[in-house]
């Protein structure tokens, strides 16, 4: 019982707080599923994409 007076104290009380942390919530989310789409699907498609195979195509200007 103490936990949710605790969060209800904190974050549910006060609509500000309450919609902060709403938004950080959404906006950490959104950060986690687009890291872990991304690296899905470069894995998914190792060997298949330019940063993988542009070695191949692009001639050094050095030489």
């Amino acid at each position: 019982m103490s936990l949710s007076n605790t969060i209800y104290s904190t974050i549910f009380k006060r609509n500000s707080v309450y919609v902060a942390s709403v938004f950080t919530a959404a906006f950490a989310f959104g950060i986690g599923f687009d890291s872990g789409v991304t690296t899905f699907w470069d894995s998914w498609n190792k060997g298949k994409q330019w940063k993988d195979i542009r070695d191949k195509y692009v001639q050094n200007d050095e030489e």
